[in-house]
């Protein structure tokens, strides 16, 4: 069989070609318009941005683990508080530098 060249077939492959350049065109407008439609409408939910979120997200962790050593020594405390209750009772000191009323 011997290939002969074809105009027509030429044309249809030229024209196939510009077709799929357009459809690729016309997907990176929609993605570009969708894109910033979602944009608007995350600004008007007022949704925070994601280095806001993670900053917050940091504070939150901080807080909570100082949290959870003021507890610990807060027990530690008590504990101890407790230990010397059935000791000879003595007046607690005073820290010069702590709340009026806390002894140490």
């Amino acid at each position: 069989m011997t290939q002969t060249s074809n105009r027509f077939f030429d044309e249809m492959a030229r024209m196939m070609n510009d077709a799929a350049g357009a459809a690729q065109g016309m997907r990176a407008e929609f993605d570009t318009m969708m894109r910033s439609q979602a944009e608007r409408f995350m600004r008007t939910m007022d949704v925070p941005q994601r280095e806001e979120f993670e900053a917050v997200k940091a504070m939150a962790e901080k807080a909570r683990e100082e949290n959870e050593t003021l507890k610990r020594r807060i027990e530690a405390l008590e504990a101890a508080l407790h230990g010397s209750q059935g000791q000879a009772r003595t007046p607690p000191q005073e820290n010069p530098g702590a709340a009026p009323g806390l002894a140490v």
